[in-house]
């Protein structure tokens, strides 16, 4: 796998994420999508290893800060680097949350909420077809 260079990544086009990406990796992440709950490949994954951005491999989180919520995606207590996410408001579904998306190609990730466990007291609830798992060996 490429190594994610934030000074040399160029966010593919529409047309070419639509040949990269399945037609559902493409729904979640370009057009704000969810993924059905418990369907994903790394709800139950306890491998060690970081994922990253299904489109530019950026670092996401750490298969350390990985923890069983039991709400159907994967969830992750704080992200390997703040500064590649991006929080904005999403008013969508009648209900004030906090969409993350990753900062530099800009792929929708998931939300984070305030009822995750110590230290942080956050949850990170990520859609796991928007990353791809780098296993640590």
């Amino acid at each position: 796998m490429k190594i994610f260079d934030p000074q040399t990544f160029k966010k593919p086009s529409k047309e070419e994420l639509k040949e990269k990406l399945t037609p559902e990796e493409f729904r979640v992440t370009q057009e704000e999508g969810t993924e059905r709950p418990f369907e994903n490949k790394y709800c139950d994954n306890k491998a060690e290893g970081i994922y990253v951005d299904i489109v530019s491999g950026e670092p996401l989180f750490s298969s350390l800060e990985k923890f069983d919520s039991g709400c159907g995606w994967p969830s992750f207590t704080s992200p390997i680097e703040e500064n590649n996410l991006i929080s904005r408001v999403d008013n969508k579904l009648f209900a004030t949350r906090i969409e993350i998306r990753s900062k530099h190609a800009d792929s929708h990730l998931g939300h984070v909420f305030e009822d995750g466990p110590k230290p942080t007291g956050l949850r990170y609830c990520m859609n796991g077809i928007s990353m791809k798992f780098v296993p640590a060996a």
